[in-house]
């Protein structure tokens, strides 16, 4: 069975890395080889010299593509946690990874919700006008329209139901390996 990126598209707060965790949990009890990439990871080591211009944010998703793809050809399975704000950004991914391998999932969750559980204060610093092209604020998020696999909104089903929602859907569609 071909190995397969799963790629968390949202709002930076939407779930992501937490939803990350929770499917590479599952996946372990399954005794599937799986790596998380997750954005704030990946900016602060191989793609720290990028900046938030329209140019670097697609840079930043094309070497992760190509990390992606690297990881699968040693048949990993990929679970992504980055906001790629773009329709552009996420086709570029799934062009580098191939679309037949590559599970979009959005996470809906409404930006006042993002605000409330923003730790980092980030929200509020865009809101004040301190961090420019922040997602959700200043910068617009494209959502997906018919390209992604599943859409979740993360304050309507916990944790345990999100994660067993893409379980669900990867059995139904014969994607899991076991």
């Amino acid at each position: 069975m071909q190995p397969f990126a799963i790629w968390f598209t949202g709002l930076s707060g939407s779930g992501k890395s937490t939803l990350s965790k929770s499917l590479k949990d599952q996946f372990d009890l399954l005794n599937i080889k799986s790596k998380i990439l997750d954005g704030d990871v990946v900016r602060e080591g191989l793609n720290n010299d990028l900046t938030f211009s329209a140019k670097d944010r697609e840079e930043n998703i094309r070497r992760i593509g190509e990390v992606n793809k690297l990881f699968m050809q040693e048949s990993y399975y990929m679970i992504n946690a980055f906001i790629s704000p773009k329709e552009i950004y996420r086709k570029l991914a799934g062009d580098i990874i191939g679309q037949e391998n590559f599970i979009e999932i959005y996470l809906s969750t409404p930006v006042e919700t993002c605000i409330k559980r923003d730790v980092k204060g980030l929200y509020e610093l865009a809101i004040k006008g301190k961090i420019k092209n922040f997602t959700g604020i200043s910068d617009e998020f494209e959502v997906p329209v018919n390209t992604a696999a599943i859409t979740i909104n993360t304050t309507e089903l916990s944790l345990e139901e999100c994660t067993n929602t893409i379980m669900d859907y990867l059995r139904s569609n014969n994607r899991l390996p076991v």
